[in-house]
């Protein structure tokens, strides 16, 4: 695909084909899937990342070791690519927008710029009349006078850079939010007021560049000490009523944002049934790994189609599954100093067991080293494995 051409502005509406090259700013293992996706289509993949092992990188036809503001490896990185996406939401926007004067960019900077930002992700979801949880963003110290009762017991939250439970601080007093604002270096932050949760769900949504949209099923999710520990899906924890609402709200943000992509879209249900939104990852998500197995296009498949401006096709879910993370402390496990590899010959044992390893090569506590998951031909099948599963690798607190 040639290049714009001056005055003209890239297009991911027109179809590109299998053949051409997609590239991805990140080499983490979401990229890593979305090579994986891509290359089973046909496509050739370049990642832009400065680790050498990156996970993504490994795997793709060309890697551009340079960080993500270096001018020669987006230069690189846009000439031998024909249509652009990011596999983490933390990737400087200017990048994008810089690439985007030269190629397709989905999601556009403007929108993960968005997702950058608590305090600015909450005002879209105003924009876009979704509730979210009463809030107030604190930009100094003098504005922890005004925050008004009803937001304690809260939660602080920095507004940027904050994901898998970092950069956040529960508050029950004045004197905890001061002490845990200056914890947190007095960056600007978010303070939610805390809600009485029932369970929390996720929608992932694609969206193409004509507005067309499609959803994965509703997700049910557990999260410890912050990370996503297990997602069950078709979710349990809402019916049908509440599942279509879910997609609705999610549906309804992307487009009110002017979103292209993949777009996950995370909501608390709290007791008494409501749902409110929490946030948004301009990505692939965690919690949608699960559909690499069990729908007939993963939310990887998505992706590849909404930036290549293919047909957007409502993902099918063929068995309900259950998906574990499995985070580095599983080769820790029993107290071992050293690494040890966990017994997957027994995992593999299991029936609908599929196993997903990152490429990661140095196991660390709380790291994302890959994820398993559990198909079966009913949810109650699947969780049982699950268990079962858990209990093999001492997952301990199901």
């Amino acid at each position: 695909m040639p290049g714009a051409g001056a005055g003209e502005t890239p297009s991911a509406s027109s179809f590109i084909a299998p053949g051409a090259t997609l590239g991805v700013l990140g080499g983490g293992q979401l990229g890593r899937m979305f090579a994986q996706a891509a290359q089973q289509s046909g496509y050739r993949v370049a990642v832009l990342d400065p680790d050498e092992t990156s996970p993504a990188g490994t795997i793709a036809h060309e890697h551009v070791r340079a960080g993500y503001l270096d001018a020669a490896g987006l230069a690189r990185l846009a000439e031998v690519s024909s249509a652009l996406t990011t596999e983490f939401e933390n990737v400087p926007a200017e990048a994008l927008a810089t690439l985007a004067l030269k190629r397709p960019v989905a999601p556009a900077a403007e929108a993960v710029a968005i997702c950058q930002d608590r305090a600015a992700e909450k005002a879209a979801f105003a924009r876009a009349g979704v509730a979210c949880a009463p809030y107030a963003v604190l930009a100094s110290a003098a504005d922890l006078d005004r925050v008004a009762d009803a937001l304690l017991p809260g939660i602080l939250k920095t507004a940027r850079l904050g994901y898998d439970g970092k950069g956040q601080r529960r508050v029950e007093s004045r004197a905890e939010l001061a002490r845990a604002f200056a914890e947190l270096g007095g960056v600007t932050c978010v303070l939610e007021q805390r809600l009485a949760l029932a369970a929390e769900i996720s929608v992932i949504v694609a969206r193409g560049a004509a507005g067309a949209i499609v959803a994965l099923p509703v997700q049910e999710n557990v999260h410890r000490d912050g990370i996503l520990a297990l997602t069950r899906v078709p979710a349990q924890a809402v019916d049908d009523a509440r599942r279509s609402e879910a997609v609705s709200l999610a549906e309804r943000i992307a487009a009110a944002i002017g979103y292209v992509g993949v777009l996950c879209v995370e909501l608390f249900v709290l007791e008494g049934g409501a749902l409110v939104a929490n946030e948004m990852a301009p990505r692939p998500h965690n919690s949608g790994h699960y559909s690499i197995d069990a729908c007939d296009l993963s939310q990887f498949d998505l992706q590849v189609r909404a930036m290549t401006g293919a047909p957007l096709l409502a993902p099918r879910l063929h068995s309900p599954a259950v998906m574990l993370n499995l985070l580095g402390d599983l080769w820790f496990r029993g107290g071992s100093e050293a690494a040890v590899e966990p017994p997957w010959a027994r995992v593999l044992g299991l029936p609908g067991a599929h196993l997903h390893l990152y490429g990661k090569r140095d196991a660390r506590p709380g790291r994302k080293m890959g994820h398993l998951t559990l198909t079966a031909a009913t949810v109650e099948a699947a969780d049982a494995a699950a268990r079962e599963a858990a209990a093999i690798l001492g997952i301990a607190g199901w």
